[in-house]
């Protein structure tokens, strides 16, 4: 009788010992993938910035690691290389975070199905202007590398192609109404990290003049 009670006994304890454990580990886990998503964040920010600033020749791994306060191993476990890295900074870019969420699954492209037309073409305008905020500068770093690397070339169509058809999507929300392939090239090209560069960054455009031409040629080339 005394082992059964103590075999009793320990199952009891045993029990109650996983189920202690259980949330104990669960949020233990949710605190390293935390940590790992905000050091990701970090990593990203920090090569971002040199690579605006120094371009791709000029920025190194070692200086991103140093700016992040990460060692250097930690990007290379987490990147596998500059040129993995630079592709992830572009994606960061796009949507301001590093949160594996699509830019056409966020709150930001559903508000350019509502409201009327002009709200719509506001909506989509300061979404335009909010990404190129963060991505101009870094395409042309983008453009330097894909000039010696062919691998990179590759992904600047990849980038280029997966623009075209959100800029379909977004347009297509905007007006209400399909766009043919004549129009839509046009809209892609007028749209596009170079000509923002030009008109921004070269010339020196605002933000409400750069959005007012955007607004000019959308009106012009798919009027309502």
């Amino acid at each position: 009788m005394q082992a059964m009670a103590t075999k009793k006994s320990t199952t009891k304890n045993s029990t109650a010992k996983n189920s202690t454990e259980g949330p104990k580990r669960r949020y233990s886990s949710q605190l390293r993938e935390r940590h790992a998503l905000q050091t990701r964040e970090q990593v990203l920010a920090a090569a971002a910035e040199l690579f605006e600033e120094s371009g791709w020749a000029g920025t190194t791994v070692a200086a991103i690691a140093e700016r992040a306060g990460v060692a250097v191993e930690t990007i290379y476990s987490g990147f596998g290389s500059k040129k993995h890295l630079l592709r992830a900074v572009l994606d960061f870019a796009v949507v301001g975070d590093a949160e594996p969420v699509p830019l056409v699954e966020r709150e930001v492209f559903a508000t350019l199905a509502t409201g009327n037309l002009d709200e719509r073409l506001t909506a989509g305008l300061e979404m335009l202007i909010d990404i190129q905020e963060r991505v101009a500068k870094l395409w042309r770093t983008a453009m330097e590398a894909a000039a010696s690397d062919a691998e990179i070339d590759g992904w600047r169509s990849q980038w280029d192609e997966g623009r075209r058809i959100d800029t379909r999507r977004s347009l297509e929300l905007i007006l209400r109404r399909e766009l043919d392939d004549v129009m839509l090239d046009l809209l892609w090209g007028i749209l596009s990290h170079e000509v923002y560069g030009m008109l921004v960054l070269d010339r020196g455009l605002d933000r409400a003049q750069y959005a007012e031409r955007m607004r000019t040629a959308v009106t012009a080339l798919a009027p309502a």
